[in-house]
Formats: C-alpha cells, sequence, structure tokens
C-alpha cells in the first residue's frame, strides 16, 4: 500500500498540534484506568490516548504520550505502573503504523490494530507481570484464569500470558473501536494539522 505523501511515520518533528495533542491524550489515559478502576471493569481503558494519539499524530508521539501517563500515575497512584510505560509505548507504535497505513479505515482493519496493539501489551507486560507481581496483572478476570491455569500445573510463563491477554486483548479491541468512532466524527481541517498520517482524513 503506497503512502500518499512522504512523510515518514517515524519522523521526529512534532508540531504545535502534538504537542497539545499529548498532554490531552495523557489526561483521556488518566481519567479512563481511574474509570475502569473505580467500576472494577474487565478492561484496562487507559490507552485511549494513547492509540488516539497514535493515529492522530503517529508512533513516536503515540509512544511518548503512552509513556508519559504511566509515569504520571505511577508517580501518583502506583509506582509500579511506570514500569508499564513501556507497554504504553509498544501501543502507541503498533497503533500508529497501522493508522499510518490506513488499517482505520475499515471494521476489519480496526479490529486488527485492536488485536496486534493488544498483542505487542501481551509480550511486552508479561514478563513485567512476572517480575513485578509473581504473573498475575492485578485484573479479576485475568487474574481467575491465572489461578485456574495454575492449578492445572501450568508453567508460570503461559499462565501469566494467558492471564494478560484474557484482559489486554478485548480491551484494546474496544478501546479501537472507541478511537475508531471519534475520527468519523472529527473534521478534515482538524486531521490535517497532524503531519504523520493523511490517510485518515478520509475515514468520513
Amino acid at each position: 500500500m503506497k503512502n500518499k505523501n512522504n512523510n515518514s511515520p517515524w519522523s521526529l518533528k512534532i508540531n504545535t498540534a502534538s504537542l497539545v495533542l499529548i498532554p490531552a491524550a495523557v489526561g483521556i489515559n488518566y481519567i479512563g484506568k481511574l474509570f475502569a478502576g473505580m467500576l472494577k471493569l474487565p478492561l484496562w481503558l487507559d490507552s485511549i490516548g494513547t492509540c488516539l494519539a497514535a493515529a492522530l499524530a503517529g508512533p513516536v508521539v503515540g509512544a511518548i504520550s503512552g509513556a508519559i501517563n504511566n509515569i504520571i500515575y505511577g508517580v501518583t497512584m502506583d509506582p509500579i505502573s511506570t514500569v508499564y510505560a513501556f507497554s504504553q509505548a509498544g501501543i502507541g507504535i503498533v497503533v500508529g503504523l497501522m493508522a499510518y497505513y490506513g488499517a482505520l479505515k475499515s471494521l476489519k482493519g480496526t479490529l486488527l490494530t485492536g488485536i496486534f496493539g493488544g498483542a505487542a501489551a501481551v509480550v511486552i507486560s508479561t514478563p513485567l507481570n512476572i517480575i513485578f507481581w509473581g504473573g498475575t496483572t492485578g485484573n479479576l478476570w485475568g487474574d481467575l484464569a491465572y489461578a485456574a491455569t495454575v492449578a492445572k500445573h501450568f508453567p508460570l510463563w503461559q499462565a501469566s500470558t494467558i492471564d494478560e491477554i484474557i484482559v489486554d486483548i478485548p480491551d484494546k479491541i474496544v478501546v479501537l473501536l472507541l478511537v475508531a468512532a471519534l475520527f468519523k466524527g472529527l473534521p478534515k481541517s482538524l486531521m490535517s494539522l497532524y503531519q504523520s498520517n493523511h490517510r485518515i482524513e478520509s475515514l468520513d
């Protein structure tokens, strides 16, 4: 699929619109995580802002937004959350690349983006879960699966991976569906402010 412009998704040039987008994305992530935690949802909802920033402004801005979010959350709420900045950065990179190549223009592409973004989170977060939490995620639904697999004598890394998959894949699918829906309501004049991804302009 040939890009319509010469802009690289890896451009380190961050314009004013992207600089404004980063704190907004961090705030959305922060609120989403608090909301999911208070309602004890089986999802994280802490990467909506990351995915939105990644899709609008590219993988670099998405990764920065996600990492900053977890650093702030770690300083203010839960110190261990800081190490999961790597997971958020990975999600931002994957979603930013998928969006750059037009994946969010279709339902199938959006679902695939959610799956790939969730897979990135699983790959990065599972070792961190094992190091800091003995393999659990802290999410009730995922940890129930972890307990069941451990009881059946699954290896720790398999039980931890299953725990993470059960939470992260559905979470990222829901998040990407929300993000794709947001794009449909955004005017082209706003989308054009972000130079990393002109393909999204045709979503509406």
